[in-house]
Formats: C-alpha cells, structure tokens, sequence
C-alpha cells in the first residue's frame, strides 16, 4: 500500500482531534510494530526510544528543539512559516489545506487513510498527539 506522507516541515498526512486520553503510549505500523512513543510530558521517542522531537504547548519541535510548526486549539497545522498544512475536523476527519480528506482517526485509536483502509494504532495518546506524530516525524521513521 502506498501512502503519501509529507517532508519533516511540509505538507500534513493525519492530524487530530483534541479529546482522547491524554499520557504516555505509542503509535503502531498497520502491523503492530511500533514506531514511536509519545510521553505524557511531550517527548516524542522513536521506536528505539530515542528522543526525536517535542509537542510543547502548540508548537512541534525537533530533538534540537528548532521549530517544525505548530497546532492550533481549533484543529489547524501549519508549519514553521505559519502556511496552513492541514486540518481536522470534530470527528476526526483529516484535510489537507485544499480540505482534500487525507485520512481519519479514530476513537479507538486507529489511524485510516482516506480509503478507509487501517495505516496504524495508537494506545493511550490524546488523538492530537497522534496526529502530529505522523504529520512531523513518520517520514523518517520509515528510513529505518
């Protein structure tokens, strides 16, 4: 399955809503294997635990803490020049800045593209976070 995913700083693939749980937990591959962990105090882990980056109250930082961009209260992504990348709407409908649907995330955590078809898991991370792990940093982890 091919799946478009945006550069480090570019265009967004999933975003998310505000309103799951909120902690510690992990986002998984369609197959289960995990790529990353987003702990309760925003740092965000590759699947070797390696610290790869920072959600820090709107803003989406590197593992050098440069800016990568940012997340609006209401659902927008923009990157580090403040250009709109993307969207989510209330029931966790994900938009690119066209509002072309690019995927959707689900209350239980399953992350769809926007066939409908599965592209990964979350457990016990804020939908938001989820989002924002593949929007910034699921490009590289599929270097590895």
């Amino acid at each position: 399955m091919k799946i478009k995913f945006l550069t480090v700083s570019a265009i967004l693939f999933l975003i998310f809503l505000t309103g799951a749980a909120i902690g510690g937990g992990t986002v998984e591959d369609a197959s289960r294997r995990t790529l990353g962990y987003i702990d309760e105090d925003g740092t965000v882990e590759d699947s070797s635990r390696r610290t790869i980056g920072y959600f820090r109250e709107g803003t989406v930082e590197d593992s050098s803490r440069r800016t990568l961009g940012y997340i609006s209260q209401g659902g927008t992504f923009e990157d580090s020049s403040r250009r709109t990348l993307g969207y989510i709407d209330r029931d966790g409908e994900v938009e690119d800045s066209s509002r072309r649907t690019l995927g959707y995330i689900g209350d239980n955590g399953t992350v769809e593209d926007a066939s409908r078809r599965t592209i990964g898991y979350s457990r016990g991370i804020e939908k938001k976070r989820v989002a924002a792990f593949y929007f910034f940093y699921f490009k590289e982890q599929l270097k590895k």
